[in-house]
Formats: C-alpha cells, sequence, structure tokens
C-alpha cells in the first residue's frame, strides 16, 4: 500500500488560475492526473483560493505513462502548467 511518504510531489504549478494554486505551489492535499492529455483533475477555478497541502500525486489514470504503475506515479516529482489544458501534467511522458 502506497503512503504519503511515497507519493511524488508537485514541484511546481504554473496553473495561476487554479484556486489551489498559491505562488506556483500546489495547496491541493492530492491530485489527480487523467483525460487525454494528462490532464490535472483536480483542477479548478472558483472565485476563491483554497488548500493547504503539499500538492502530491494521489492517482494517475494514464496507463500510457512511463511513470505509470498500477496507476500511481512513480516521478520522483512532478510539474503541472499549461499543455493541452490550462494544467497538465508536464512531467508526463509516453511509454
Amino acid at each position: 500500500m502506497t503512503t504519503a511518504q511515497d507519493m511524488p510531489q508537485v514541484q511546481q504549478c504554473s496553473a495561476t488560475s487554479c484556486s489551489y494554486n498559491s505562488d506556483s505551489s500546489c495547496g491541493a492535499g492530492a491530485i489527480t492526473i487523467s483525460g487525454d492529455h494528462a490532464h490535472c483533475g483536480t483542477f479548478v477555478e472558483i472565485s476563491f483560493r483554497g488548500g493547504s497541502g503539499n500538492g502530491l500525486v494521489g492517482a494517475c489514470h494514464r496507463s500510457d505513462c512511463r511513470f505509470n504503475e498500477k496507476l500511481e506515479c512513480t516521478a520522483s516529482s512532478v510539474n503541472i502548467g499549461a499543455g493541452a489544458d490550462a494544467a497538465d501534467c508536464l512531467t508526463y511522458e509516453a511509454k
């Protein structure tokens, strides 16, 4: 079983419109990477800021990523930013 200590941290997030973003740091407790272009499924753009976590990768639904092992991210850390959408996993690498 994976513990929070084993989860990779969001090293940087340049999705400044995300309500979890605080000075390029992710404040979500854990994010999910999903969709057909490694989208940050936790991205939310609302009128207030929230979160107080350390931005860990809780789950990855991109089975075609070389860092995905049994739906968990094995990268040492990830960067989130503009890709196909405003908040994509920029660490994603196809197998």
